[in-house]
């Protein structure tokens, strides 16, 4: 493309640095990115006079910035974000504690769902992020329909969704954590999966709203939930989604209910196919991690929730050696309190490095995470997650030339995550500017941050 024809719609130039993540893996000095109907329509720069960017209606000037793919977040629990910071964990573990929030998240109606997933998203796209899932597993009885609220919040705030239909039909009368009001039988799930399917999923590549439908666990799901739900997923071409392998206690359960290791139980339910990508997956063997691989089984690695329960560390480098997409995941505020995917791209590349070394990640490992390896798990490689004709026009602007990248002159990459902390300049979902100078181009933001407040508050009256 050269600087002649008719303008496109946005143009960002003058970069220090276009990391495309693309098939060739470019980056281009003097980089600029152009964008038209939605999609990238060139990416330009490098040595020499290269061929300057095409006229456009709006022109952001990246220089003294980095220049990636908009962040991909492969995991989270939005309405979580309600009760942040709870409570520290004690002795009671990581199940105990989550015991002592399933009571406040009973309280739940549409508002709250509404409300949380429009301030979970605008936190997410401050962070760089403009695509996300969602896993959101719990529907109170009589109080509407969450999924549906959900989905109003993501059409507003104008991410890329994919909307987790999860469910839980195991609760404290079968001896499971999630109290009996916020669990739905077979039937009624099954229904409501196809429902939302029906109403709201698009598949086309530059889509902003899909479904994937998500049990929560072998804690919460029984054996005809997760078997009824990967059979419909088949029948309807959606994706899966799921937690596995995300605490030692896993094993135990699935030992004792089973006889077998989460891995085992979840092939056993049929799920060990590409159409699924799983939160967490601590603890494969390395034989699992082969099957998993074989199978294009996607991982989200939740690196803070890791760190932050004390957990382990998902082992990211064997699993992409073995062919498992890996994608990153910030989690929800059971376990996670931070919605921002920068933070979330910083933490991975410490615990990385914490697991295997000081060589075992770079930064470009981390950005391949965060934007083609979450793609891929999503199921939208190509579309998202790269700078390249015809994918989706969503970028972020990274700056460079603050306080904080002082001195970080040799590698535009590394500074990116080794210095900081840092937030995009500019973000652009499908060429919308939705991040401008730094600030966040959402209408209503202080009315409601004061609604999530009371909202929150409510729920956690003591």
């Amino acid at each position: 493309m050269t600087g002649e024809g008719a303008p496109v719609d946005l143009v960002v130039a003058g970069a220090t640095l276009v990391a495309t993540v693309d098939a060739h893996r470019r980056e281009l000095a003097d980089g600029w990115v152009a964008i038209d109907g939605g999609r990238i329509a060139g990416v330009g720069g490098g040595p020499g006079p290269g061929s300057p960017p095409p006229p456009a209606r709006r022109r952001v000037d990246a220089s003294g910035c980095l220049v990636t793919p908009g962040l991909v977040n492969t995991h989270h629990h939005m309405w979580q974000n309600l009760t942040r910071s709870y409570r520290p964990m004690t002795s009671e573990g990581f199940l105990g504690w989550l015991g002592a929030l399933y009571p406040l998240w009973a309280r739940l109606d549409e508002e709250a769902i509404e409300v949380s997933t429009w301030v979970a998203l605008a936190e997410l796209a401050a962070g760089g992020c403009t695509t996300t899932s969602d896993h959101l597993y719990l529907q109170a009885a009589g109080a509407g329909s969450f999924f549906d609220a959900q989905v109003a919040a993501a059409r507003e705030v104008g991410l890329r969704f994919t909307a987790c239909r999860g469910s839980v039909d195991r609760s404290q009368r079968h001896g499971a954590l999630p109290p009996d009001s916020v669990a739905q039988d077979l039937d009624t799930i099954l229904a409501d999966c196809e429902r939302a399917v029906a109403s709201v999923h698009d598949p086309g590549p530059l889509s902003y709203l899909r479904v994937a439908l998500a049990p929560h666990s072998l804690h919460a799901a029984s054996d005809e939930l997760m078997r009824g739900t990967a059979a419909l997923a088949e029948r309807l071409d959606v994706r899966l989604h799921t937690h596995l392998a995300a605490d030692r206690a896993d094993d135990e359960a699935a030992r004792a209910g089973h006889g077998l290791s989460p891995v085992e139980w979840f092939e056993a339910m049929g799920w060990m196919s590409s159409r699924a990508w799983v939160a967490h997956c601590i603890f494969p063997s390395p034989a699992e991690i082969g099957r998993l691989g074989a199978a294009g089984v996607g991982v989200a690695h939740c690196a803070t929730a890791c760190l932050l329960m004390g957990v382990g560390i998902t082992p990211v480098v064997d699993l992409r050696a073995a062919g498992v997409p890996v994608g990153l995941g910030v989690d929800g505020s059971s376990n996670s309190d931070s919605g921002s995917a920068w933070m979330e791209a910083r933490t991975a590349l410490l615990a990385g490095r914490f697991r295997g070394g000081p060589a075992a990640m770079t930064a470009r490992d981390v950005l391949e995470l965060a934007t083609v390896g979450g793609a891929a798990c999503l199921g939208r490689a190509g579309e998202i997650g790269e700078l390249t004709v015809g994918a989706a026009g969503d970028l972020a602007v990274w700056p460079l030339d603050d306080l904080a990248h002082a001195g970080a002159v040799s590698d535009p990459i590394e500074a990116w995550l080794r210095c900081g902390p840092t937030a995009p300049r500019h973000v652009v979902v499908g060429g919308r500017v939705i991040v401008d100078g730094g600030e966040l181009c959402l209408p209503g933001l202080e009315d409601r941050l004061a609604r999530h407040r009371k909202i929150a508050r409510h729920l956690q009256e003591c």
